[in-house]
């Protein structure tokens, strides 16, 4: 019976298994696949407190070594189910199962991907997925936003300003983010637009150099050279599991406030698996920080 079970284990995971340990709460982490979460695909992180400039997977690296050092446990397992038995939480995994107080769920969320050969070879290479995060790379260059939602629309706007020319391809025939975004953005002479279009092929050797771009009207292609590209067709929440114990919005991200409370006493959210406006991984971090003082009170209440 642990104090606290971790569901994941990126920046908000991790930070919440420092700040449990250091309240000597027993703890421990759970995660599917590799330890650091979605920033350690990020070659270079320039907005992360305390860093001038350091890798992904580096932050990544640090933030487990700190948890481990304080003694959080670590197991390598998919969670496929949490219940709630009042006074405890059951985590069943594919591989066994483990009994908490309390449970924080940080399981993330990950970028819609467009599902093209060689996409994870240039991710990082020519496609990213974060215009905040990898926008300064691409000063002066010439760059596409595939997506047309608020999303894409908030990027393009940020690209705009420091990027030589912007272009938007948008699958539909128009852009369905805000009239306000699209105002801001047709008045820039360096923003154009592609509608009825789709990318079918990335190009290049080591870093990608060229989009091939198809009509979808007139099933023309033409080959587009980008300097690079950055994905925006929305974000994906892996809250499935939780359905049972979390309040989910129409999206699939948990229900939770300022606080990280869910539905049920005793489970907390963190980072970007909730609902949110702000998806970064300082907020990511900060979220972990109030999840795991939450649930530590929520632990003191239980011994009651």
């Amino acid at each position: 019976m642990y104090d606290i079970i971790i569901i994941g284990a990126g920046p908000g995971g991790l930070t919440a298994a420092i700040y449990a340990r250091r309240a000597n709460r027993s703890v421990l982490v759970l995660e599917k696949e590799s330890f650091g979460g979605q920033i350690t695909y990020s070659p270079k992180v320039e907005n992360y407190p305390g860093f001038n400039e350091i890798s992904g997977s580096e932050l990544g690296e640090k933030l487990v070594e700190q948890a481990l050092a304080l003694g959080a446990e670590v197991e390598l397992d998919t969670v496929t189910e949490v219940r709630d038995m009042g006074r405890y939480k059951i985590v069943r995994c594919e591989h066994g199962e483990f009994q908490g107080i309390a449970v924080i769920i940080a399981s993330g969320s990950r970028h819609r991907r467009l599902g093209l050969p060689r996409e994870d070879e240039f991710t990082g290479n020519g496609v990213s997925y974060c215009a905040l995060c990898d926008g300064a790379f691409y000063k002066d260059r010439e760059i596409a936003v595939i997506g047309g939602g608020n999303t894409a629309l908030q990027d393009a706007v940020l690209l705009s300003e420091q990027c030589a020319r912007v272009t938007i391809v948008q699958n539909l025939a128009s852009c369905t983010g805000e009239a306000r975004l699209m105002e801001i953005l047709k008045s820039r002479k360096n923003v154009a637009f592609l509608y009825n279009t789709v990318v079918d092929e990335l190009e290049g050797e080591e870093q990608l150099t060229s989009i091939m771009l198809r009509n979808t009207e007139t099933d023309r292609t033409e080959r587009f050279p980008v300097d690079g590209i950055f994905v925006a067709i929305g974000l994906q929440p892996d809250n499935a599991p939780f359905a049972g114990v979390c309040k989910l919005d129409e999206m699939g991200f948990i229900v939770s406030d300022e606080s990280t409370v869910t539905s049920t006493p005793g489970i907390f959210a963190a980072g970007d698996c909730r609902v949110k406006k702000v998806r970064q991984v300082v907020t990511a971090a900060g979220d972990g920080a109030v999840a795991a003082l939450a649930a530590c009170r929520f632990v003191d209440d239980s011994a009651k």
